[in-house]
């Protein structure tokens, strides 16, 4: 699929009217990306946000087996919905950050994420409750992803936008492979994932403090 989407994306997308070609290399502009001060920090929300969604995506599945005994693919298809919900409520993310500021619906998103993390480490019955806060952690992941996204555009000059998202975005496909070997691990040495889901609490928590600085940060303007 991938490679016919290549296809087609080499056969009919074109560059718009007038762009203008970078004329510095591209080593140069990844290493300014990568010295600016916002960049990593940017890069550890979207790891939480993204990266979260990605981690439930990969490891749900064993997580309602180990804990709730389903079958795999009643498993499997909560997962799917897992996913779904966190892609859908995405541009709802991006769209209400330009409207009410990125840093506060990320502070919202993440101020919920901890909650639902907290009490799930106490494993109540999967129906309602687990099922509930799985689907609302699904749509702060994918809000919260969102407006991480729309941050990087309010706090990064125009013309460093794009370097700064390639890696915010790598970091938070990289940030999502983390979490299910921290909650495998943990499992393994306690037969429980009530420490791993805490250390998630804990984790959105930490980046809730730091998205709380940026609410009234101003828009940042070329060259600075």
């Amino acid at each position: 699929m991938l490679a016919v989407y290549g296809v087609v994306a080499w056969l009919v997308l074109r560059d718009p009217p007038g762009r203008t070609v970078p004329s510095e290399p591209f080593s140069h502009r990844f290493s300014e990306a990568a010295r600016m001060p916002m960049t990593w920090p940017l890069s550890g929300l979207y790891a939480v946000t993204f990266g979260g969604y990605v981690s439930f995506a990969v490891y749900l599945v064993t997580y309602l087996q180990s804990q709730y005994g389903l079958e795999q693919g009643d498993a499997s298809l909560k997962a799917a919905g897992f996913t779904l919900v966190a892609v859908v409520f995405r541009p709802p993310g991006g769209w209400l950050s330009d409207r009410i500021g990125a840093a506060k619906v990320l502070c919202g998103c993440l101020a919920v994420l901890a909650v639902m993390a907290a009490w799930q480490a106490f494993a109540p019955p999967l129906y309602p409750w687990a099922t509930f806060t799985f689907l609302v952690m699904a749509a702060m992941l994918g809000a919260g992803a969102g407006a991480v996204f729309s941050l990087v555009a309010q706090v990064v000059p125009g013309p460093k936008v794009g370097a700064v998202t390639g890696i915010v975005g790598a970091m938070g496909g990289l940030g999502g492979f983390v979490p299910p070997l921290v909650m495998g691990a943990v499992y393994g040495a306690t037969g429980s994932y009530t420490l791993g889901l805490l250390a998630l609490a804990v984790v959105a928590l930490a980046a809730l403090a730091y998205s709380w600085t940026q609410r009234n940060r101003r828009p940042a303007v070329a060259g600075h």
